[in-house]
Formats: structure tokens, sequence, C-alpha cells
């Protein structure tokens, strides 16, 4: 098998069809590609709507696995990735896919003839874009002290004197290598997962990609972002989060406990308490500013307060 398109449900099975209707038209430009939908104990409707409509188009080339609980976007990734991994003919590639996107004619093609060409690559991701066409951030460096600073001052003058330590990658029309991609559109070698292991099942949402890109980059493969391959993504309508960027509901929970198992996992113990104090600190001489001069606050209602609550100083290092 040439390749694997894992899509992961949780209640939106009208978006696993669509997604799945782009996956159908992209079988007859790839030698051999298999899907496989998986769905977290959704408990709605999505277990009749998805397999009624894979057995009403006779879509043999997709396999629908239902099951047991809902363990987070590793738990669920990986039960499609390890049932496949395991098999004589098991994928070259894995493609992981999320439901609420589709893919533009070519994406998948592009990534595997991208692979093909760069045996150095570990990790591949697709540009995505919105249903507008405008490009989202889809490329971003690993988390840092620094980049929490940023995150927290949000001032131009210190972005632009670092601007390398900034998250999200300035893009162009060419293949660049980057530290992670979003786990939305994100092809990965069936070596890496034989290297490094799958998928963190800690994590329940979030960072989930970051640590497997960071495990992979610690292993020597090179992650890249590859703008010729395109996917749509309807953003957050799995997660029913918005976009970290606009004014939204507070951050859950588990995307505290993801960002403090990151940090502590892979950057350590002292890194994680001051990327803590870093994003305190800016965030604190930002919403000062933002009250004198008038700046908008674009981050989540008591962003402080719930960083504060879930910080390491106050949850300590357990991960």
């Amino acid at each position: 098998m040439k390749v694997l398109v894992v899509v992961l449900n949780y209640r939106t099975p009208k978006l696993v069809v669509q997604c799945l209707e782009s996956l159908d038209r992209e079988l007859a430009e790839i030698e051999s590609i298999h899907v496989v939908v998986t769905d977290n104990a959704s408990g709605d409707d999505s277990i009749a709507l998805i397999r009624s409509t894979i057995d009403a188009h006779r879509w043999s080339w997709c396999t629908f696995m239902p099951l047991p609980r809902n363990g987070g976007y590793s738990y669920g990734n990986n039960a499609g990735v390890q049932a496949f991994l395991s098999r004589d003919d098991a994928p070259e590639y894995v493609l992981l896919l999320n439901p609420d996107a589709y893919v533009l004619p070519g994406a998948v093609r592009t990534l595997v003839e991208f692979m093909d060409a760069n045996p150095e690559v570990g990790v591949a991701g697709a540009r995505v874009e919105d249903e507008s066409g405008e490009q989202a951030h889809s490329a971003f460096r690993f988390p840092s002290v620094t980049s929490e600073m940023l995150h927290g001052f949000k001032l131009g003058l210190l972005t632009r004197v670092l601007d390398n330590h900034q998250t999200f990658y300035e893009l162009d029309g060419e293949p660049k290598q980057v530290d992670w991609v979003t786990g939305a559109a994100m092809m990965i070698r069936k070596r890496v997962f034989d290297e490094v292991g799958l998928l963190d099942e800690g994590y329940f949402l979030y960072f989930d990609e970051v640590d497997f890109c960071w495990r992979a980059s610690q292993a020597g493969w090179a992650i890249y972002h590859v703008p010729a391959s395109t996917v749509v993504h309807l953003q957050a309508q799995s997660t029913q989060i918005t976009d970290l960027r606009k004014q939204q509901p507070r951050y859950p929970a588990y995307w505290f406990d993801s960002r403090r198992r990151f940090f502590v996992k892979n950057r350590g113990k002292l890194r994680a308490v001051l990327a803590d104090l870093a994003f305190l600190t800016g965030y604190s001489t930002f919403r000062i500013r933002s009250v004198i001069q008038r700046k908008p606050n674009r981050e989540p209602p008591h962003v402080w307060w719930d960083f504060v609550r879930n910080s390491t100083l106050v949850r300590g290092f357990e991960i």
C-alpha cells in the first residue's frame, strides 16, 4: 500500500462525508491508497450516517472503525494507524487528515511525490486555506520561552527584533523546512513511526502533532511545508474552538494540560516554568498598554487567570 489516510470523527459525520468525497477524486492519481475512518465514540448518528454512506457509494477503499471511547486525537488516529502498520502490505506513508478538512485536486499525490523525491523528509504538511481561499497558518516553530514571551507582550518592535523566534513562519510558494506542521493535513513516512513510535496519547487534544514532529526532528528527520498541496480546513468545526488568534470562549482545560505536557516533557521543568512566567509577564504589560492605548484584546476572556491556575507553579510537573 502506498498511502493510508486516517480521518478521525467525533460528532461531525456530515463533514467526514464531505472529506471522503474529496478523497474519492484522488484515487485515480495514486497507485494504492486506502482510507480508514475512526470514530471516538461520538454517541450521535455518526456511526449510522458514515457507515450507510460508505455502503451506498460502495467505497471499498474505505474502512470504518468505531472505537469504544473518546480517548482524544492521538488515541483515535493511533487506532487507525496501528491497524494497518502491522499488515504485510503496510503503507509507505500515512496521511492524518482532519474530518473538517477536504483535499483540493492533486493534494495527496503532490505530498506523495514530494516525499518520494526527498527521502530525508519524515513529515510533510499541506498548505491550508479557509473556505474563502485565504491561507491559514499551517507551519510553525517549536514553542519556546521566547515565543511565549512574544505571544504575551504583543509588541511589534520586540517581534521584529526577535522575528526568528515567533511562532509562525512567513511562507511563500516554495517548499520550506519548518519545525512542525498542522495535524489538519500531515503526511508521515512509515519509517518515522518505526523509529519514534505512534502519537503520544498523553495529549487529549492540541500539541499532539507538535510533540510528534519534535520527536521526529530529534530522530534526524526533516519536517517540510509543501504549498503545492492544498486542503481546505473548516476551522474548528471538529473541536468547536475557534482560531486562537480571534476572540473566543475560554481555553479549555485540556489545552493547558497539553501545553504543560509539551514543555515539561520536551523543554524540561525549568523552561516550562520560564515559559509560564514569560507569557504572564508579557501579557500583564500588554493588558496595561491595551487599556491605556485602547488597543483591542483578541485573547480569550480570563486568559491571565487561566494561565496562572494551570501553570507549572500551581499544577506542578506531572504530565
